[in-house]
């Protein structure tokens, strides 16, 4: 593959091919280091994977679920029903109602949208490398329907260093008993 990306006069890799390549195995170690599961083991670990149509998606969710689950679009900060909720429960996947994160672990990152520390148990969340809009990111999805749920940032607190930072509209509440 390098070979492909030398320049034939200088025997160098020209410039712009070089930044590419860089960030793309950056990118790719960077997303096998946060991840800890690997494809194999999340689908091993959801038995029941969901794969829907477009339209069948579109029935389901709401316009706006639907762009941001299925589009990977992303609802204004300090909009979502979400944002200041501090009762105790589990956030559930709005899409197919897999269980993503508990509210011991939500927190007030100010950023506009509900942040969590961890998800609620190793699997359910999908890491996957995110260049759109110029940046370098690391998208989160839900493992189960592959729905867009936010992203991931090593912002966080103690002791995970992490923030999940998520559409409300990606989620459900269900309340704690």
């Amino acid at each position: 593959m390098l070979i492909a990306l030398m320049c034939p006069k200088i025997g160098l890799m020209c410039g712009y091919n070089f930044i590419i390549v860089f960030f793309a195995l950056l990118l790719g170690s960077c997303n096998a280091q946060n991840t800890g599961v690997s494809k194999e083991t999340v689908q091993s670990k959801n038995d029941s994977l969901m794969s829907l149509s477009n339209d069948d998606w579109k029935q389901r969710l709401s316009p706006e679920q639907y762009e941001v689950l299925r589009n990977k679009a992303t609802e204004r900060p300090f909009s979502g029903k979400y944002v200041n909720t501090t009762a105790q429960g589990i956030y559930v996947c709005a899409a197919c109602g897999a269980e993503l994160f508990s509210s011991n672990n939500k927190y007030d990152a100010g950023c506009g949208w509900p942040s969590f520390s961890d998800a609620l148990a190793e699997g359910r969340i999908v890491e996957k490398p995110d260049l759109s809009g110029g940046m370098v990111r690391t998208e989160i999805q839900c493992a189960r329907c592959g729905g867009h749920l936010g992203h991931l940032f090593d912002d966080g607190p103690k002791p995970t260093g992490l923030r999940y930072c998520v559409n409300s509209v990606s989620l459900d509440f269900k309340p704690a008993d």
